[in-house]
């Protein structure tokens, strides 16, 4: 295949855009690390959202979905449960509010403002960053072959004679020019560069679904699917046959172990709803949500995601896969059994996709990678110079310092992501060995944090401790399992951790726990705690918004897949089901606009406003001041 002159041109108007940008914006990030970081917590919550949206869109979950929906048809709007992709609707509802009342910069400064200084804090503040690294090393490698993959199958361009080292060749190249923009801008050039590639995305996507709906009608496409595939309803198993149709598309259900639907469907809620009650994992969503301005508007930022994502994603996701079954199922059949249905996208792109889209669209899928990319990479920086720099070694250096060592640190996790990037195989094998693996090590310590006042620092380390170790080596003892069904033997695990950890330790100090209970106010065991402040406060209010709260997350949950089917099914013309969908949005739009909108806060009352929180003794025994959000929030005025 060759581009036409015009989407060449397309193509280099965008990526010399993005650079630009990247180096326009960089005299506001080089302020201090603040600025670097979180953008100095100017940034409007909308244009946070569009990013965190954007960073969301990357080309390796877009290959993958597009696998699932061409496998599995309408079921498989559930599958990215497996992620969760429903946290978005727990920290819409509480969780980014109660975040970014720490007034923290990152995920592992976090854990200072929950537990204190004293030696089981450092340990705890440790191991977070630990993991916070491995996962940006495990997202830049899960990147790097969804690119290099995508690329070496779709541009026409053959830089190297092997297969293999031609995708490598193509994964290096894009995420050297990617790398450029993001460590020189920060946390400004993320925003402004994929509020840029959102707007590319969603045009694209809008396009590549109305270039199905005109090309496949629905008879067509009932002809190239079996049945049972447009329902998204399913029984205690799949329900789904390719046999005759395409035979290896079954050998692929029986790989992944999904074929007693209904267990793993209730394996991925469980797990998803424990993951997505931990709150965000120290990546750049976390970071979005302490960019914002204040705690509503880091709600508001996470709900918007939910509402840009879902319907623009699923239609590209939806006119790509819709193309390939009607037209390239002939070619995937006669891949025998070394099909590679994660070529589908490319092949799409490249047959169907008409000359100057063609190349907005390119641009648009290296906006996605970009947009993930970048954001991964501005993640890992935060916690190595911010949580270990400039904490434990060099704390009184120059702000320009802080910003130069980032640079470097950004550069280094590239590098080590790349090398990962070499040692692995499918975009599949990776987000199974994320998602349920090194998230299923998160959770319970995750968990405990936020909603009971006797987890203590050295409960933390532990239990984090524990889920590491056990999200390395289970997969690894039990190959031959899929990963979410060893979930629960890595929670397990790591709850012992937690549990045997903080209950063989003092509790952690009470001025550090009042203080976390003043400003957070969280719901959950919180009563020992709870009566203290009160005693000192008694006008103050215990959160009483835990049912209120779950309501609103089913509802939002609903509101959510809505979004999602509805862009699978205009795309298929399925517009009965559209309309069932369409009237779901409206009601519980409407409802959590009452239920949740209109009663969010900044504070729970005076007290969070006044509070002034004690002083802390630093490493060399003077005392300094913590800075509070609304110290913050003045200062910025």
């Amino acid at each position: 295949m060759q581009f036409h002159t015009l989407d060449i041109i397309i193509l280099g108007i965008y990526i010399f855009a993005t650079v630009w940008i990247g180096f326009w914006v960089a005299h506001l990030a080089k302020k201090n690390i603040k600025h670097y970081f979180l953008g100095g917590n100017k940034i409007q919550w909308y244009f946070l959202g569009v990013s965190n949206a954007s960073g969301m869109y990357d080309i390796s979950g877009t290959m993958w979905l597009v696998y699932l929906l061409f496998i599995y048809g309408l079921k498989s709007i559930w599958i990215p449960w497996l992620w969760p992709v429903f946290n978005q609707i727990f920290l819409m509802v509480f969780l980014s509010i109660w975040l970014r009342r720490s007034g923290v910069m990152t995920g592992a400064e976090w854990i200072k403002f929950r537990f204190g200084e004293d030696r089981g804090a450092h340990l705890a503040h440790i191991i977070v960053v630990v993991f916070a690294i491995i996962n940006v090393i495990g997202f830049i490698a899960y990147g790097f072959v969804g690119i290099g993959k995508f690329a070496a199958a779709f541009l026409p361009w053959q830089l190297m004679p092997d297969p293999t080292a031609n995708v490598y060749a193509y994964g290096l190249i894009i995420t050297a020019i990617t790398t450029v923009y993001v460590v020189k801008g920060g946390m400004f050039s993320v925003v402004f560069t994929e509020v840029l590639q959102y707007t590319i995305m969603t045009i694209a996507s809008v396009w590549v679904g109305i270039i199905a709906m005109n090309a496949v009608s629905p008879g067509m496409l009932d002809a190239v699917i079996p049945d049972g595939w447009r329902n998204p309803f399913f029984g205690w198993t799949l329900d789904l046959d390719w046999s005759g149709i395409m035979d290896t598309a079954n050998l692929k259900i029986a790989e992944d172990g999904w074929t007693i639907f209904g267990f793993f469907f209730m394996m991925m809620l469980f797990k998803g709803w424990l993951q997505a009650g931990a709150g965000p994992a120290p990546n750049y969503d976390m970071q979005r949500i302490l960019a914002a301005r204040k705690p509503t508007e880091a709600a508001k930022m996470s709900g918007l995601v939910s509402l840009v994502l879902n319907f623009p994603r699923y239609m590209l996701v939806t006119g790509l896969t819709v193309l390939a079954l009607a037209f390239f199922s002939d070619q995937l059949n006669a891949m025998g059994a070394d099909v590679d249905f994660e070529l589908i996208l490319p092949f799409a792109l490249a047959n169907f996709i008409p000359v100057g889209l063609l190349g907005l669209l390119t641009a648009a899928l290296l906006a996605a990678f970009m947009s993930t990319y970048a954001a991964t990479v501005n993640a890992a920086p935060a916690y190595i110079v911010n949580d270990i720099y400039k904490r434990f070694i060099n704390p009184n250096a120059h702000p320009k310092v802080y910003v130069r060592w980032s640079y470097a640190i950004s550069l280094l996790v590239v590098v080590l992501g790349t090398a990962f990037g070499f040692m692995l195989g499918t975009i599949h094998d990776i987000v199974q060995w994320i998602v349920a693996a090194l998230y299923g090590g998160y959770t319970a310590a995750n968990v405990l944090k936020w909603y009971w006042w006797r987890f203590n620092s050295y409960g933390y380390f532990w239990g984090m401790v524990g889920g590491i170790i056990g999200s390395m080596i289970f997969p690894a003892v039990y190959a031959d399992v899929p990963v979410i069904y060893i979930f629960p033997l890595i929670l397990f695990v790591s709850i012992i951790g937690c549990v045997v950890g903080a209950l063989m330790t003092p509790p952690d100090d009470e001025k550090v726990l009042k203080r976390f209970y003043i400003k957070v106010r969280p719901w959950g065991f919180w009563g020992p705690i709870h009566d203290k402040v009160a005693a000192e406060y008694p006008d103050l209010q215990r959160n009483m918004d835990f049912k209120r709260d779950m309501v609103n997350v089913v509802v939002g949950i609903a509101w959510q897949t809505a979004l999602v089917a509805s862009g699978i099914f205009v795309v298929i013309q399925q517009f009965d089901a559209l309309f069932i969908c369409v009237a779901i949005i409206i009601v519980s739009s409407v409802f959590l606009k009452y239920n949740w909108y209109d009663k969010m806060k900044d504070y729970p009352d005076k007290y969070s406003e006044e509070l002034v929180p004690l002083p802390e003794t630093n490493e060399g025994g003077s005392v300094e001041p913590v800075p509070t959000l609304v110290s913050e929030e003045v200062q910025d005025k």
